[in-house]
C-alpha cells in the first residue's frame, strides 16, 4: 500500500502542515503530475484547491517538472533545482527524479490556491479522543 507525507504550504500565512495520506486517497494521487490542481479532500481539507509543487523520493532525490514520465534519471546540471554550484561554470552529474507521482516518491510538496469555509487548522485538527 502506498502512503505519502504531504506538505501543504498556506501562502496567506506562510505556514506548512505535514499530513500522511495512504489508502485510496494515496492511490488517487499516484500519476498525478506536478503543476496538477487537485481537490483538497485528498489530503483532508475538503473545500480547497491545491496544486503540486513538489517532491521526493525516498533517498531525497527531488522531483523536476521539466522531465517527463516517472522514471529516475542522472543529469548533467549546472545551477538550477537539484544542483547548486559552488564556483562559477560548475557542473555534476545528479540523479532527479520525473515529473509524475509514482510509487517511489515519499514526499509530495503542495500549495493552497483556493480556500475553503473551514481554517486549515480545524480541518487537519485531531478528533477528540472519547472516554
Amino acid at each position: 500500500m502506498v502512503e505519502y507525507k504531504v506538505v501543504v504550504n498556506d501562502v496567506k500565512t506562510g505556514k506548512s502542515y505535514n499530513v500522511a495520506v495512504s489508502g485510496n486517497h494515496a492511490a488517487s494521487l499516484t500519476r498525478m503530475s506536478l503543476g496538477d490542481v487537485i481537490d483538497g479532500v485528498f489530503v483532508g481539507l475538503p473545500g480547497y484547491k491545491l496544486k503540486i509543487t513538489g517532491g521526493s523520493d525516498k533517498t531525497g532525490t527531488p522531483m523536476r517538472s521539466d522531465l517527463p514520465g516517472n522514471r529516475k534519471v542522472k543529469l548533467l546540471l549546472s545551477d538550477s533545482l537539484g544542483f547548486h554550484e559552488k564556483y562559477h561554470g560548475e557542473r555534476k552529474r545528479t540523479a532527479i527524479c520525473g515529473r509524475v507521482i509514482s510509487e517511489s516518491i515519499s514526499q509530495i510538496n503542495m500549495k493552497v490556491t483556493e480556500y475553503g469555509d473551514k481554517s486549515i487548522e480545524e480541518c487537519l485538527a485531531p478528533a477528540p479522543a472519547e472516554s
